[in-house]
């Protein structure tokens, strides 16, 4: 397996990041969301190297098989181990893809490192602009809501994060957009993570305040999000940050969920191609061009 180091731990112990690449070309990071790994992005991986891309995604310290270090999990240092990603690699134009809390990473790298090294940024679910309530973030998420989360892990992680993974894909008594062999594989994934990882970095997507840092993107920003995503609602977070971004634009997909990495994978996958090429993304999914226009290997301009 490959690993990057990114600094030390309180013990003076080196964090370790694995990580995946795949392909040549300008390269596509894919930064995942909580509480999963890098191996979520399994559909991404397996795609968007087959057109000239290279495309890395890497666990984020406390997930997967990277260290798990018992602190370090603030933005800041979050973004810091990004940066010893791209700097390790010496990455260029490099396309950034932030899922949910990945969503945050994107943001505070690009003010904390001035988007060194970056061409254009995606934030896919993210939990983007500032998710707590609070006098200067009246339309914010009530605190009793994530203490409910911390309680409910401390409980009892393996339930509830079985009946999180269902709310994550939209998973009720009739919507079935995943098997139960996704949910137990999604299940798998989560509980890679160390306990603490998983309860601090909720305390560190909730609480950050991302309103500044989205203020500083000067490169093409896309944002997409699920019009039916329960986890992180579109209300509060993709339709307010697209506004904070010069230039930006937003992509709701219709009745989609927070995975929507998932259960729409192949419009994901097709929308990344379009912008990491400097290609408006359309509104709008037709299946069957896209099915036409993957045979004919022409996903970078359909």
């Amino acid at each position: 397996m490959n690993f990057i180091k990114a600094g030390q731990d309180g013990q003076g112990k080196p964090i370790e990041l694995h990580y995946c690449d795949y392909g040549q070309g300008d390269p596509i990071v894919l930064i995942h969301g909580w509480p999963l790994s890098a191996a979520s992005w399994e559909y991404q991986l397996a795609e968007l190297p087959l057109h000239g891309k290279r495309v890395i995604a890497y666990d984020r310290r406390g997930f997967g098989h990277s260290s798990k270090p018992w602190d370090g999990y603030a933005y800041d240092t979050l973004a810091d181990d990004l940066k010893a990603v791209l700097d390790e690699l010496n990455l260029q134009n490099v396309t950034l893809v932030g899922f949910s809390m990945g969503g945050g990473e994107v943001a505070r790298y690009m003010s904390r490192h001035h988007g060194a090294r970056v061409k254009n940024v995606i934030f896919v679910s993210a939990v983007t602009p500032y998710l707590l309530k609070t006098e200067d973030n009246p339309d914010g998420v009530d605190k009793s809501v994530f203490d409910g989360m911390m309680e409910g892990l401390g409980k009892d992680r393996p339930g509830f994060l079985n009946t999180f993974g269902k709310k994550f894909y939209g998973v009720g008594l009739v919507s079935k957009p995943v098997s139960q062999a996704a949910l137990d594989w999604s299940q798998s994934l989560a509980l890679q993570a160390s306990p603490r990882a998983t309860t601090a970095c909720v305390k560190a997507w909730s609480e950050t305040d991302f309103r500044k840092d989205l203020a500083t993107i000067k490169v093409p920003a896309l944002f997409i999000h699920g019009s039916s995503d329960e986890t992180v609602p579109p209300q509060v977070s993709a339709e307010r940050a697209v506004k904070l971004v010069p230039g930006a634009v937003l992509r709701l997909y219709d009745g989609e969920p927070h995975g929507l990495n998932v259960t729409a994978k192949d419009r994901l996958n097709r929308d990344i191609l379009l912008f990491a090429n400097g290609h408006e993304v359309p509104k709008d999914f037709d299946k069957d061009a896209y099915a036409a226009a993957r045979d004919d290997d022409n996903l970078t301009t359909y």
